[in-house]
């Protein structure tokens, strides 16, 4: 039985949605994943693969025009420094664990040369970003191998996404209960147009305390009530209990967000919605702690084919096609279409987890009848 979205529990309602709420709305992108959970004596494996097409299969040679943002640097999210450079993304999107990254990074190679025309003949920088999961799983076990890179990327579909403990995020930590995948979508009309603007992010950053849902400071009260049943629950324990493993930072963690467009837009017009990321994760509490790598990315499925370079005999010029794009002066519709997807997305991670039991702690999921009283009790109050 699937749940109930943040959404369906009235913890969100600004803005209208595409027909999945999902980053799959945009036509043509595709997402897949690989999940890896296994219990092994001591060790407990919670850690997996995402992956994002933004042309889907059948486009994966085509680029689009992109943009990234880095809020905080405290991560890694490769091929983006040549995507600040030239405008365009070229290469699958793939979001796993920390350590991972060159696992993934050399399976998101060996699927690229045998799934797109033309690799073999090309230098290849796919984007493989992270975000850490050494709390709920055994990160420097290096579970993650190459092929699953290459499952999730054969798997990616369009269609429903499936949100929480799956693919990269199985084993994050959001706003201390249990994180993960999470994806929103909105619809936009400018004109007589209307475009669709999806997020998905892998969500591993907050702290307690700082979480806000619609505009309300739950995360205070909740961290209250939770450090109230741990005082209780020690006090009944018996004498030579397992310490706790050591808490990191508060605030430590990260967050990793893909932002999809079918609108047209300039290189630069991406970057502008990347950055528009950190408003959607400030109205969700956080204040972006150094310890977090907050890293965003952005791009656009129009303009088909534009982006391909045509090296004509002579080879001394590259023929590039006609660009289409939004002018300046009407974006802000579509920048608030990305600051709300994302605040939903993230509401869409914390709703979708579970209590879970990790590799050197365990995490509960958001009480979410809890949250639901509070709101009721700020609108009464």
């Amino acid at each position: 039985m699937s749940r109930a979205r943040a959404r369906a529990l009235g913890l969100i309602g600004a803005g209208t949605p595409g027909p999945e709420n999902a980053i799959t709305d945009v036509p043509g992108i595709e997402v897949g994943y690989t999940t890896l959970i296994d219990r092994r004596d001591a060790t407990v494996v919670r850690t997996g693969v995402t992956a994002i097409l933004p042309r889907g299969r059948g486009g994966a040679a085509d680029p689009v025009a992109a943009g990234v943002h880095s809020l905080n640097g405290n991560g890694e999210m490769t091929g983006s420094v040549w995507i600040a450079e030239s405008g365009s993304l070229g290469t699958p999107v793939l979001i796993t664990n920390t350590h991972s990254v060159g696992a993934v990074h050399e399976g998101a190679i060996r699927w690229m040369l045998d799934a797109v025309p033309g690799a073999r003949d090309q230098w290849l920088l796919p984007v493989v970003a992270e975000t850490w999961d050494g709390r709920l799983n055994d990160i420097n076990g290096l579970h993650v191998r190459p092929e699953h890179a290459v499952a999730a990327l054969d798997g990616a579909r369009s269609g429903p996404v499936a949100e929480g403990a799956v693919g990269g995020g199985t084993g994050m930590i959001c706003y201390g209960f249990k994180g993960g995948s999470g994806t929103a979508s909105r619809r936009v009309a400018l004109g007589d147009a209307e475009y669709t603007v999806g997020v998905f992010l892998q969500a591993n950053f907050g702290e307690m305390s700082e979480l806000t849902v619609r505009g309300v400071p739950v995360g205070a009260t909740l961290k209250a009530e939770a450090a109230a049943r741990v005082g209780a629950s020690a006090s009944e324990s018996s004498v030579g209990a397992a310490s706790p493993a050591p808490a990191p930072p508060q605030g430590a963690g990260s967050v990793i967000v893909v932002v999809a467009t079918d609108a047209p837009l300039l290189p630069g017009q991406c970057t502008a919605m990347a950055r528009r990321v950190s408003l959607g994760l400030a109205r969700t509490g956080t204040a972006g702690s150094h310890f977090s790598g907050d890293i965003f990315l952005a791009f656009s499925t129009a303009n088909q084919g534009a982006l391909a370079s045509r090296f004509p005999e002579s080879r001394s010029e590259i023929v590039l096609d006609e660009l289409r794009a939004v002018p300046w002066g009407r974006m802000d519709p579509l920048y608030t279409a990305v600051v709300e997807a994302t605040e939903e997305a993230v509401l869409n991670v914390l709703v979708a987890g579970e209590d879970t039991v990790g590799h050197k702690q365990s995490v509960a999921g958001l009480p979410v009848g809890r949250v639901q009283e509070l709101l009721a009790a700020r609108t009464t109050g």
